[in-house]
């Protein structure tokens, strides 16, 4: 990143994310206001929230990068996104609405008890802290090369700064700078698409007659098959489960449905997120046809270099400055406060008993400081377990292997009227373990890929239901003989 603008604008960026966390800040009452705030979030920022959370620095330089090296097939993956939400919508917020629920894995308490309640958060807490420090890791290196910082500093950066605003601001904060990190990153995207459309021959005309030949606009593939990530019953199938189990089990994107005000605002906050993330997919993988387009289809040897080797060579000043500060937004969007929630409800307060609102608002804070530390560490750890791997590969998979088995639970929940906690626990334990061990099968060589990981949460929720409902049956087949 080069000239003084560029850096004024970034620096503009940081401190009104630091201030707006200092001054919402002020307004905290209690671990309720700290955590959910107080059920006052606006649907439509919910809705953008949802949209910056699940959002990261490998959506603004690795979507481009998949149309750059294949064509638009991702949005077939964005239309599964929206039959999940649809599907979470109808059957798994009403729960989430019953009754004052602090975290999402007190229902599992409501339905199987205390063990399988603590078993969820466990794994919430392990996969949130190794997906979003691989998220910060991820964003660092296209930081540290439009702006020469080395890794390192680029996420100390990122770190503190998010720790700075969580820390101060409770969800509240989150959420607003959520609203402020989506549109900056939007805009900073569609500045990248105009740039690119006035060094193509033709502009918008030339991309589609050029891009098009060549296949690079070509969304639906019937062809492929379960091992395929662009078949099309991959993305709409594997797709919505996906979207389930990370929208309707992870109390990261929990979280902000429960601080709406009602069942009705959370449901319009989850359904238009997707209808959002269809016309963000759009965005950015039309830049990367577009950088195909103006590259002439030339190979590189990391293809998640082609957006900011755009970024630094093309854009002009200014520019330039917002497209890192949307980099910036996009790693930004802060899961502390949903894991010091989880922390705090589902761990500290079932061992240390209840304690009133106020004491909880300071454990929280701590519980946030404490995480953040512990994210940053992991993300600089990364450095050097992560080198030569592929970047998408690690932060799309981290939470494969777990969600399955989370989103298994709530539907065995749904499902069997036999299981109790001991079969929920049991399911779980198998889905995650089994997943797991498939994962890493497929990854380093030791059986064929047979399965894209996009259909790990269908095959782990399926696991968890299945080994439930066996262990119940099985449980009832031990009463009965003993009862003969």
């Amino acid at each position: 990143m080069n000239g003084a603008i560029d850096l004024a604008v970034v620096l503009a960026y940081v401190a009104f994310v630091a201030v707006l966390g200092t001054v919402l800040g002020r307004q905290q009452k209690d671990a309720q206001d700290y955590f959910l705030a107080d059920h006052s979030i606006p649907w439509w920022a919910a809705c953008f929230s949802l949209v910056a959370t699940e959002t990261s620095a490998l959506t603004v330089v690795s979507v481009p990068a998949t149309a750059y090296t294949g064509d638009l097939w991702m949005l077939q993956l964005a239309a599964g996104y929206l039959l999940g939400r649809i599907a979470i919508s109808v059957f798994l917020l009403p729960g989430y609405f019953r009754g004052e629920i602090a975290t999402a894995y007190v229902l599992l308490e409501r339905r199987f008890g205390q063990d399988a309640r603590r078993l969820a958060s466990l794994v919430f807490l392990v996969t949130r802290v190794l997906a979003d420090a691989v998220r910060i890791f991820a964003t660092a290196i296209p930081l540290g090369l439009i702006t020469g910082m080395p890794v390192w500093a680029s996420i100390l950066s990122i770190g503190i700064f998010t720790l700075v605003y969580s820390y101060y601001g409770g969800l509240r904060a989150v959420v607003w700078v959520d609203v402020a990190q989506m549109f900056i990153y939007i805009v900073g995207g569609i500045a990248v698409l105009w740039v690119v459309l006035g060094l193509i021959p033709g502009g918008w005309g030339g991309l589609v007659q050029v891009a098009g030949d060549a296949g690079k606009l070509r969304v639906i593939h019937l062809d492929g098959g379960f091992s395929q990530a662009n078949w099309l019953f991959t993305g709409l199938v594997g797709g919505a489960f996906l979207t389930m189990a990370s929208h309707g089990a992870d109390h990261l994107i929990v979280q902000r449905l429960l601080a709406s005000p009602s069942l009705r605002d959370a449901r319009r906050a989850i359904i238009g997120s997707a209808v959002i993330v269809i016309g963000q997919f759009a965005l950015f993988l039309l830049i990367g046809a577009g950088l195909w387009v103006f590259y002439e289809g030339r190979t590189w040897d990391t293809p998640d270099a082609i957006f900011p080797r755009f970024t630094l060579d093309h854009l002009p000043p200014g520019v330039s400055g917002l497209v890192v500060a949307a980099i910036l937004a996009a790693a930004m969007s802060s899961s502390l406060n949903a894991l010091a929630a989880v922390s705090v409800h589902d761990l500290y307060v079932p061992l240390r008993g209840k304690k009133d609102e106020a004491h909880l608002l300071g454990v929280g804070k701590r519980f946030t400081l404490l995480w953040g530390v512990v994210m940053i560490a992991v993300s600089l750890a990364f450095q050097l377990i992560a080198k030569g791997t592929p970047l998408v590969v690690i932060a799309l998979q981290i939470a494969s292997f777990t969600y399955g088995g989370l989103l298994g639970g709530f539907l065995l929940g749904l499902i069997s009227k036999r299981a109790d906690g001991r079969d929920a626990v049991t399911g779980m334990g198998v889905a995650v373990a089994g997943m797991t061990l498939l994962w890493a099968l497929q990854q380093f060589g030791a059986i064929p890929k047979v399965v894209d990981t996009l259909w790990f949460a269908l095959l782990g929720s399926a696991i968890t239901v299945a080994v439930g409902e066996a262990s119940a049956r099985m449980r009832g087949s031990r009463g009965v003989m003993v009862a003969g």
